[in-house]
């Protein structure tokens, strides 16, 4: 990790050894001269008991690129689970205690986006407070535009550091647009934290044959009342959100991962390889075997 950065809050990563969980094989400031954003990719170890975060004021997308695992991560409360594979954004100013089992094909690309630059576009946008915890939030709750964001700075290789402050910029207009929290009538607030956990939860049992009576349970709210919000909320019915989380990790799999089909039926929540083949063929047109050679 390097620490001469004035852009950059890096100081707190004094004294952690990165070597006891990572390799760097990418670094945006070594290999590409970029000042205003930076841009790793790591190899992980398949396995961290108790790796502990400092607290930065920088803005930090994970994104997973390949493996499994399942992580647990603790901020300020209790321990969350969820499946190694969804983009996440850390917390600024929140450090973190992590803990996780997964295989030897663990990769992820990051990206940390200046605190000053995240200032700078707020003010621009009206100067209301971030915050930082529903807009973290808000980014586990799937993006699929700023997966392919974060994806294609990572795959830029630009020299300029101009593509670099731009796409610092970019990001952070995206994130504070989009995921940062907006004035809400009354009550909105709390059936919105609902909708968030409910997909929450989608994402981290996708293997599991979920009910819309399940997941309603779980955010306390009747059926009726759970499926109503959910739309006003996501545009989408439960069952049709779920269905929709599970082709976007089909395809990821597929993209990503030599897994063969059957072991990707399974991942996603379907009985059989055929059952997947068919809901893939309805949502995309093809076949998945097809996908993946394309």
């Amino acid at each position: 990790m390097v620490f001469d950065s004035e852009r950059f809050d890096l100081q707190p990563y004094t004294g952690f050894d990165m070597s006891r969980y990572v390799r760097r094989t990418y670094c945006s400031w070594e290999d590409s001269g970029w000042e205003s954003l930076l841009v790793q990719r790591f190899d992980h170890v398949p396995v961290a008991e108790d790796m502990r975060l400092p607290a930065v004021a920088d803005l930090h997308l994970v994104l997973p690129l390949s493996g499994r695992a399942v992580m647990e991560t603790r901020g300020e409360g209790r321990w969350d689970r969820h499946p190694w594979g969804r983009l996440e954004l850390a917390v600024p100013g929140m450090p973190l205690q992590r803990r996780y089992r997964g295989d030897e094909a663990m990769r992820s690309l990051q990206v940390h986006i200046p605190g000053t630059t995240v200032e700078s576009v707020a003010a621009r946008l009206g100067g209301r407070a971030v915050d930082h915890e529903a807009m973290a939030a808000s980014v586990s709750g799937g993006d699929p535009l700023l997966d392919e964001l974060v994806r294609a700075v990572g795959n830029a290789g630009e020299q300029d550091d101009l593509y670099a402050e731009s796409a610092a910029a970019f990001l952070a207009v995206h994130l504070l647009t989009r995921h940062a929290r907006k004035p809400e009538p009354s009550g909105a607030g709390r059936e919105d934290h609902r909708v968030r956990a409910a997909v929450a939860m989608m994402r981290e049992r996708l293997a599991e044959p979920l009910t819309v009576a399940e997941i309603a349970a779980e955010v306390h709210l009747s059926v009726y009342h759970f499926i109503r919000v959910f739309k006003e909320r996501t545009g989408q019915t439960p069952h049709r959100f779920l269905g929709g989380l599970r082709m976007e990790e089909a395809r990821r799999l597929l993209r990503d991962t030599d897994l063969p089909i059957a072991g990707i039926a399974g991942r996603c929540g379907f009985a059989t390889p055929g059952a997947l083949s068919a809901a893939f063929l309805r949502h995309t047109g093809s076949r998945p075997s097809e996908y993946r050679n394309s």
